[in-house]
């Protein structure tokens, strides 16, 4: 199934780095660029160990209603130099029309610089249902139960 996603280019944006895109046919998530504005393009971004900081994409995005946008770490990222997103995945609603940064932190014990054009995160559009919540007198019983974080065993 397609989705069509608008984007929009912030006026000082870079758009030589193309839109997100998908690196091989089967992939889930489309790899989203740093689009760092003019005067950060030669320097880039470095984060310290621990520090949180938002990447600009230079993009903005219209998301069918109905769906969101997910925007989810890189694994190569994570595993070589420790950045990932502090709230993953980041959703991005389908009535949000401002800018689209990605926010980055480094778990890593040395410092990292997002470079211009570096691709930090990817995207994945996703279907979202909405609820509707109400109070129940009683909740069915499972094998489960009230068993929280770990009850299922380690394995």
């Amino acid at each position: 199934m397609t989705v069509q996603v608008l984007l929009l280019w912030e006026d000082w944006a870079d758009r030589s780095l193309g839109l997100p895109a998908y690196q091989t046919a089967g992939a889930a998530g489309a790899d989203i660029c740093a689009n760092l504005p003019i005067d950060q393009r030669a320097a880039g971004i470095t984060l310290a160990p621990m520090q949180r900081v938002v990447i600009p994409t230079g993009l903005r995005a219209e998301i069918p209603q109905g769906y969101e946008m997910q925007i989810r770490p890189r694994s190569g990222l994570a595993l070589k130099h420790g950045l990932s997103l502090p709230n993953t995945p980041g959703t991005i609603d389908s009535d949000y029309r401002g800018p689209l940064g990605v926010a980055l932190i480094n778990f890593g014990d040395s410092a990292y610089t997002v470079r211009h054009g570096d691709r930090i995160a990817q995207a994945v559009i996703a279907p979202v249902v909405q609820a509707q919540f109400a109070v129940a007198r009683s909740l069915t019983d499972t094998a489960r139960g009230a068993g929280g974080f770990g009850s299922t065993g380690r394995t």
